[in-house]
C-alpha cells in the first residue's frame, strides 16, 4: 500500500472516530417545562424516607435568606431553609476569557437550576413534606481569614427535644467541603433518621458538537462500579436504585464536577426526574440512641476536575475525567503534559515539547513506515517503466510488480501496520487535551489566549493543512485513477476544515507533528538515497 492509500486510510480512521463519538452521545431528552409540561404538578426536593420510593409531593423555592462563604477557591451561598447550596462560584476560574467574573458552577435561575442539597429525613428527620428545616446561623457573612487553614459554619435546629447541627467544613485550598449532621438526641427514646444528599439540576442537553463531544449529566461509582454514566435520558427512562458501601453520586459537566460522597456503609443511590428536573441522591439510614449525640458526614466536591485532588477526596472520583476506552494511553500523556508545563510555565509550549517526545518514541515505527514509503518511491521510475511496457495486462503487471518487491525487499504493506498503531496516540491525546480543565483558557502566545477553544483565526489550522499538503507532495505515489488522484487532491482541504473548529491545542499538536514527520521523512528519504537504493536494481 503506498501513502497515498495510508492517508486515505489516516481519513478513514479519523471520520470514523468522529462519527463514533456521536453516535455514541446519549439521546439527549426534550426541553421540559414548555407546553403540556407546564401543567403537570410540580415535585419536592425531599425524598421519600422509604429507600425503594421516589414518590415526592409539592416544592418549596429558595428563600431569601441565604448565608455566604468565601475561601481562597469557592464562594458559596447557603439557603438557611434545608441548608442547600444553591449557589457556587469558582473565583479562580473565569466564567468566559478575560472576563471579569468568576465561574458559575451552582445556581437557581429562571431558565436553569443546578444545587446541591442535603438533609436528614425519616420518622425523625427535620426535612418533610410539609417543610424543610429553619437553620438558625450566628452570622450570615464567614470567609476563611488569612490565618486559617480550616473554617466550619454550624447551623442549628431543635425539634422535639432533639438540636440538629449542620456544619460546613472548608479547608484552605480545597473544592471538597465536609457537610456533617450532628443529631443531640437527649431524649428517652431512640431517634431514627435517614440522611439524603443529592443534585438536583433542569433536564438538559447532554452537550458538545462533533468535532467536540461533551457530557453534562449524572454519573456514579459504587462497590461494583468503578465508573458509570447515568444520562438525564437514562433517568427518564429508567430510574437506577443501588445499594453500595464506597461511592459517590456526581453531577458532571465539560471541566468541572458536582458530587456528593457519603462517608458511611449500608448506602443507597438513586435517581428520578421530574417534569423539570433530573435528580441523582444518595441516601444513610441510621439510628441515634436516646441520651446520645451522633454524626452523619457527606463530603461535597464542587469545582473543577483535577484529578489528583479528586482521587484524594474519594476513590475513582477522578474518573470524571472520562479519556474513553483509551485511558490507560490518555492517562500518562496527561501526566507527562502536566509535568513538562510544571517546567516551562506554557501550556503550549508543553503541548509541542510532547509531541517531540511523543513522536521521539516512535521514531522506529515512524522510520518503518517512512522508510517502506521511500522504498516505494525508488522503485516508481521502475515501475512506470514496467507499465510502459506490459500496458493493460494488469495480471501481468501484477505478477512482475510482487517479483520486483520481493527482489528489491519491500514490503507495500510496510507504511500501514505503524500508522494504525499511531492512530490511539492520537485519540488518547485527543481526550487528554480536551479533558484537561488545565488548557482551559490557558494562552499559549499572540492570538492564542485559549488552548482549550479554537482558533479565531483558523491561523493553526490553515498551517495544519499546509503541512499536510507538504507531506502529501513528498510521498510516493502509484495512484493513476482520476478519482483517487481527486480524492487525495483534497483530502488536506477535508482535514483543515474539520481542524478549522478544534481546540488549538489539539490544532497544535497535530501541526508540530505534520512538521517533525516532514523532517523526518526528509532525513529518511536523504539517508536512502545515500545508500544508492534508487539505483538498485
Amino acid at each position: 500500500m503506498d501513502s497515498q492509500r495510508n492517508i486515505l486510510l489516516i481519513a478513514l480512521l479519523f471520520v470514523s472516530f468522529m462519527l463514533y463519538m456521536e453516535w455514541n452521545k446519549p439521546d439527549s431528552p426534550q426541553p421540559q417545562g414548555q407546553g403540556v409540561e407546564q401543567q403537570q404538578t410540580t415535585h419536592s426536593d425531599v425524598p421519600s424516607s422509604n429507600d425503594g420510593d421516589t414518590t415526592s409531593l409539592d416544592a418549596q423555592p429558595v428563600s431569601d435568606k441565604l448565608v455566604t462563604i468565601n475561601t481562597d477557591v469557592l464562594t458559596l451561598k447557603i439557603d438557611t431553609q434545608g441548608g442547600d447550596v444553591v449557589h457556587a462560584e469558582l473565583p479562580q476560574y473565569d466564567a468566559e476569557l478575560d472576563s471579569d467574573n468568576a465561574f458559575t458552577l451552582l445556581h437557581s435561575k429562571p431558565d436553569h437550576t443546578f444545587v446541591a442539597q442535603s438533609g436528614l429525613i425519616g420518622a425523625d428527620g427535620i426535612d418533610t413534606a410539609e417543610g424543610r428545616a429553619q437553620y438558625q446561623v450566628t452570622q450570615n457573612n464567614f470567609s476563611l481569614s488569612d490565618d486559617q487553614d480550616t473554617l466550619r459554619v454550624p447551623m442549628t435546629v431543635e425539634k422535639d427535644g432533639i438540636t440538629y447541627t449542620k456544619t460546613f467544613v472548608f479547608e484552605r485550598g480545597s473544592y471538597a467541603v465536609d457537610v456533617e449532621h450532628t443529631i443531640n438526641n437527649q431524649t428517652d427514646n431512640n431517634a431514627s433518621v435517614t440522611m439524603y444528599t443529592q443534585l438536583k439540576q433542569n433536564l438538559l442537553d447532554d452537550g458538545g458538537s462533533l468535532t467536540m463531544p461533551t457530557y453534562r449529566g449524572s454519573a456514579y461509582s459504587t462497590d461494583d462500579k468503578r465508573y458509570e454514566k447515568y444520562s438525564f435520558d437514562d433517568m427518564q427512562s429508567k430510574n437506577l436504585n443501588v445499594t453500595f458501601n464506597q461511592g459517590w453520586a456526581a453531577m458532571i459537566q465539560h471541566y468541572f464536577a458536582t458530587a456528593w460522597i457519603p462517608r458511611a456503609d449500608n448506602n443507597v443511590l438513586s435517581t428520578r426526574t421530574t417534569a423539570q428536573y433530573g435528580y441523582i441522591q444518595t441516601k444513610t439510614r441510621d439510628t441515634i440512641a436516646a441520651g446520645t449525640s451522633k454524626t452523619l458526614t457527606a463530603t461535597l466536591w464542587v469545582g473543577p476536575k483535577l484529578q489528583e485532588q479528586m482521587a484524594a477526596v474519594a476513590p475513582s472520583l477522578d474518573l470524571v475525567v472520562d479519556y474513553g476506552w483509551l485511558w490507560f494511553i490518555a492517562k500518562p500523556l496527561h501526566w507527562l503534559l502536566s509535568t513538562i508545563q510544571t517546567f516551562v510555565s506554557n501550556w503550549g509550549l508543553a503541548i509541542i515539547m510532547l509531541t517531540f517526545i511523543v513522536r521521539g518514541a516512535m521514531y522506529p515505527l515512524t522510520k518503518a513506515q517512512y522508510t517502506s514509503m521511500a522504498k516505494m518511491r525508488m522503485l516508481q521510475p521502475k515501475l512506470q517503466e514496467m507499465k510502459e511496457r506490459i500496458g493493460d495486462d494488469r495480471q501481468r503487471m501484477s505478477q512482475e510488480m510482487m517479483e520486483l518487491y520481493k527482489r528489491e525487499k519491500v514490503n507495500p504493506l510496510g507504511g500501514c501496520l505503524p500508522l494504525v498503531l499511531q492512530m490511539p496516540i492520537f485519540i488518547a491525546l485527543y481526550w487528554a487535551l480536551m479533558e484537561s480543565v488545565e488548557l482551559r483558557h490557558a494562552p499559549f502566545f499572540g492570538w492564542i489566549q485559549d488552548l482549550s477553544a479554537q482558533d479565531p483565526y483558523y491561523v493553526l489550522p490553515l498551517l495544519m493543512g499546509a503541512s499536510m499538503f507538504l507531506i502529501q507532495k513528498m510521498s510516493p505515489t502509484t495512484v493513476t485513477d482520476p478519482m483517487q488522484q481527486k480524492i487525495m487532491t483534497f483530502m488536506p482541504v477535508v482535514f483543515t476544515f474539520f481542524f478549522l473548529f478544534f481546540p488549538s491545542g489539539l490544532v497544535l499538536y497535530w501541526l508540530v507533528s505534520n512538521v517533525v514527520t516532514l523532517i523526518q521523512q526528509t532525513l529518511i528519504y536523504k539517508s536512502l538515497e545515500k545508500k544508492g537504493l534508487h539505483s538498485r536494481s
